[in-house]
């Protein structure tokens, strides 16, 4: 089995394979779960990607001249560099009912220091974010001391987990979906203005702030898993530079069918289209957690529907929090 950097990227497809032997196993743990993957012509490959700033076990289950025997390597992904809009995310298995118990024992450090809070959406999900969008050049650390907190109902926290990311340049993108436009900021300075298609009428995109939740190079877009069919259904199966904007399937992403209509009228179910080579530009700078503001329609953004969390003011925004 190939050792690989102890400094992982977090876009890393994990492959393992045996030098010398039969690999027949493979298992990859975490304090953030563990990874699936598929054996190969003798090499095993992981289908997820990795974790930022997680610490990973891999052992490999290998047949040698002497018989099986496992092998074990451990390594530490790098924290991933994301956009100044990148909320924290944490997800319980089970709800969490004494939130004001729990709350305390999740701190959030940045330097420089930025006033920030969390947000309660459910007693499953918890939100953290800034009162502003964080600072370009931030480190951020993600300490959730919980383990053996007691959560309610009888329910315990079972894991800590301590995470790090760095906040890159600060990229915003303002898209007028009246004039059919995205004009494309790093740093506050203006680096090009696009023209875009948005939703056309029935399938209206949402106006307020989205922030980029995954990228894909190439993406199958089938309108059945958003509840789009009959004369409006369609399957794409290699949609280029697709980025995820809402957990409803609002995406920014190269669309070279409606190139005639981007800059003068808004086309599509719900997607901001945009000409491949100038989708390609954008995805080539774009990172998770970077902002994009619409305006134009009459159909609101919400706070739950991807990362949503910059819809609310402040005030509102703090009021979600178990300790007031």
């Amino acid at each position: 089995m190939r050792k690989r950097a102890q400094d992982v990227s977090v876009d890393t497809l994990l492959e393992v394979d045996a030098a010398g032997g039969d690999l027949l196993g493979v298992r990859v743990t975490s304090p953030a779960g563990g990874v699936p993957g598929r054996r190969q012509h003798g090499s095993w490959r992981a289908t997820e990607r990795l974790e930022p700033g997680t610490a990973y076990v891999v052992r490999a289950r290998v047949r040698g001249a002497d018989g099986p025997v496992v092998r074990e390597r451990r390594f530490r992904t790098a924290g991933e560099t994301v956009g100044v809009g990148m909320p924290v995310v944490v997800q319980f298995d089970l709800p969490v009912t004494d939130r004001a118990a729990m709350e305390p024992e999740m701190a959030v450090e940045s330097t420089p220091r930025q006033a920030g809070s969390w947000h309660w959406l459910s007693d499953t999900e918890a939100h953290y974010r800034p009162k502003e969008y964080w600072q370009a050049g931030s480190e951020v650390v993600v300490d959730l001391d919980i383990n053996g907190v007691d959560a309610g109902g009888g329910i315990y926290g079972q894991e800590s987990r301590e995470v790090a990311f760095t906040v890159g340049e600060a990229h915003v993108y303002r898209i007028d979906a009246q004039r059919h436009t995205m004009e494309v900021f790093s740093e506050g300075r203006l680096l090009r203005t696009i023209p875009i298609t948005t939703g056309k009428a029935g399938f209206t995109t949402r106006s307020g702030t989205k922030v980029v939740m995954e990228k894909y190079e190439s993406k199958r877009m089938d309108s059945e898993t958003v509840g789009i069919g009959g004369d409006e259904a369609y399957d794409i199966a290699d949609v280029q530079w697709a980025m995820r904007l809402t957990s409803s399937g609002e995406f920014i992403h190269a669309a070279p069918w409606s190139v005639g209509s981007q800059g003068s009228a808004n086309v599509s179910h719900g997607c901001t289209g945009l000409s491949t080579e100038q989708a390609a530009w954008l995805y080539s700078m774009t990172r998770r957690g970077d902002v994009v503001e619409y305006t134009g329609t009459d159909r609101a953004m919400t706070l739950d529907n991807g990362f949503g969390d910059w819809n609310l003011g402040w005030a509102e925004y703090r009021a979600g929090s178990a300790l007031g």
